[in-house]
């Protein structure tokens, strides 16, 4: 049973009861991410997300680890473009514990000055691990080019020059803004006992109401068709995306079965194509990514330079064919059994479902039945998936290359090798 309620400080809390679990889920999601950051505070959300983990008023950062782990249970958190969520799992009979922590965090951290100088030097590590990724970079890359000029073409992290500028006042000036109860949903499930749960939740959240969610810029049309980083790399990195629809637009459950028939599974076009037949690949998929106000379907892999005209030409090939013919009878049976399978089974693990109603409750200000939701994918129509592939093939296209060439290697307009 799924249960939400709106506390009298404005925080949003949904939980749903598994009574056959043994475990429970807590999360705090906060809906501010990185494109909610002015540029003098690129990875501030990020920074937070490491800095909660310092300590609070009353418990140290060794204090917390030592408690968690004395109970075996999972604490962590993440930073997305839109929000940040901080979670912890452990036992039904330590869930007064895992709340007491995550309301301390959350509500009283420390922020210490010392604290931040010393994670400061994690983070700029973290920025120079993943420039040290080329398919991470690639990744990067693309989602620059598909937003240029905007926050959602910037990375999470923030980049060296912001990490080393931030300083204590704009972390606590940047927390005293956005971790208010109004911008937050606080979801839990498991074996927990809702009602209990929410008191316990009001009665340490302290003195802090209000809030809003932040005001957001959408947008526009323009695109970078091409970017290349050379780099001296044994195998190229390549992303070719396209701008697609926001989370909200009732077309995208044709474009998850779209996905997945492109490049989001083992009988997928790209999989079979280019790694089973022509073994051109260890890796490629695809993926959708949709926020608030826009979104994009991206396809990525790893191949020997000498392979990436070939893989491009399959891709653009493989794309114009969906948006021409659509997808088969069969394809459309085995995507929507996929789906269907996929959130069935994410059902039966406490974490992944507080992820599924807190993200919902923050993102869509509503929880949908799983029923619902598998009710909706299995009614779409081969025509229904045939005018989604339409209109992502006549969408604007841009293409990050990581690997050993130029930009003149690449013709920009038909987006393969020159």
């Amino acid at each position: 049973m799924i249960r939400t309620e709106r506390l009298s400080s404005g925080l949003t809390v949904v939980s749903e009861k598994m009574s056959e679990a043994r475990s429970v889920c807590i999360g705090f999601w906060v809906g501010t991410g990185s494109r909610d950051e002015e540029p003098e505070f690129a990875g501030a959300s990020h920074f937070l997300e490491h800095l909660l983990f310092k300590g609070t008023e009353d418990r140290s950062a060794s204090a917390i680890a030592e408690a968690v782990d004395e109970v075996g249970g999972d604490f962590n958190a993440f930073t997305t473009k839109e929000y940040t969520s901080f979670y912890i799992r452990l036992l039904a009979e330590n869930v007064d514990l895992g709340l007491d922590i995550l309301s301390d965090i959350m509500w009283r951290p420390a922020l210490r000055s010392s604290d931040l100088d010393a994670e400061r030097q994690v983070i700029l590590d973290e920025i120079l691990m993943h420039a040290d990724e080329p398919a991470d970079e690639a990744g990067e890359q693309s989602s620059a080019i598909l937003f240029p000029d905007h926050p959602l073409g910037r990375e999470v992290l923030g980049t060296e020059s912001s990490v080393t500028d931030m300083t204590s006042e704009r972390i606590r000036a940047f927390f005293e803004q956005h971790y208010l109860p109004s911008n937050m949903v606080v979801a839990v499930a498991g074996d927990v006992d809702q009602s209990a749960f929410v008191e316990g939740l009001e009665r340490r959240s302290g003195s802090s109401a209000g809030g809003e969610s932040p005001g957001r810029i959408a947008p526009d049309d323009r695109v970078v068709p091409l970017r290349v980083t050379r780099r001296s790399t044994e195998q190229a990195h390549v992303v070719m995306a396209a701008r697609s629809v926001d989370r909200n637009d009732p077309s995208r459950y044709a474009l998850a079965v779209l996905n997945h028939v492109l490049g989001g599974g083992l009988s997928s076009r790209l999989f079979q194509e280019i790694r089973e037949r022509r073994g051109l690949a260890y890796s490629v998929w695809s993926e959708r990514v949709a926020y608030r106000d826009a979104g994009f379907l991206s396809i990525g892999l790893g191949t020997s330079p000498e392979h990436v005209a070939e893989i491009l030409d399959i891709v653009t090939d493989q794309l114009a064919a969906l948006g021409a013919e659509g997808i088969t009878d069969r394809e459309l049976t085995i995507a929507k059994g996929n789906l269907r399978a996929e959130t069935l089974l994410a059902c039966e693990d406490s974490g992944a479902r507080m992820s599924r109603i807190g993200a919902g409750m923050l993102l869509h200000g509503e929880v949908l039945a799983v029923d619902d939701v598998l009710a909706r994918v299995e009614a779409l129509t081969s025509e229904e998936i045939h005018d989604a592939a339409r209109v992502l093939v006549a969408a604007p296209r841009t293409l990050s290359v990581v690997g050993p060439f130029d930009e003149s290697d690449f013709d920009a307009s038909a987006l393969s090798l020159g």
